[in-house]
């Protein structure tokens, strides 16, 4: 053969390989692209849309029991959660006023006939359970010189003719009022000037 009939012959060859594997390739894509076409043409099945919805109402009804449950749950543990503190805020109370108590049975125990003895255990007494009240929070209202409030106090008499300089101060306080933790739990009742 001639050198120009083995090239052509390579040439041709080449050019087949070329041809089968570009054929090759298109047939792979045809081949995907049919399987689209039947995947496309086939439906899905599509639910009933009562179905469906029967469905998400089921699931609706779920997450609410769910959330119910979890809300039970929450008010239980706060209702508790409070009552604790309740009792344990009044244990507290306790505890800070025993050792006042503790002093009061020593001077009743006590033999002692000296009223000056007496007066001054009393006094020590006394100031020991202001302390006391004052640590728990509870504080006194004023009403020495005070001008009438009546946001503390109460008026239980007004009495007439004490001067100008007199009107609308409290005169004489009847019972002492008080606050815990800034709020008024007991108004002082006082006779006012008019």
């Amino acid at each position: 053969m001639k050198k120009e009939d083995i090239n052509t012959v390579n040439e041709n060859e080449y050019e087949n390989e070329n041809v089968k594997e570009a054929t090759a390739e298109e047939t792979a894509v045809n081949e995907e692209a049919q399987a689209e076409d039947t995947t496309a043409e086939e439906p899905e099945e599509e639910k009933d849309p009562l179905v469906a919805a029967q469905e998400e109402i089921e699931e609706l009804k779920k997450q609410m029991l769910y959330k119910q449950a979890e809300f039970d749950n929450y008010r239980k543990r706060t209702l508790k959660e409070k009552a604790d503190l309740i009792l344990q805020g009044g244990e507290k109370t306790i505890k800070e006023i025993l050792p006042v108590l503790d002093d009061f049975e020593r001077a009743m125990a006590d033999k002692s006939e000296d009223p000056a003895a007496i007066k001054e255990g009393m006094q020590l007494i006394f100031n020991k359970f202001q302390k006391t009240l004052e640590s728990l929070g509870v504080k006194k209202i004023e009403t020495e010189n005070a001008d009438f409030d009546v946001d503390f106090h109460e008026s239980i008499a007004l009495v007439p003719g004490m001067g100008e300089d007199k009107k609308g101060k409290v005169i004489d306080c009847v019972q002492t009022g008080y606050t815990l933790n800034d709020k008024v739990i007991r108004f002082a009742k006082v006779a006012v000037g008019q």
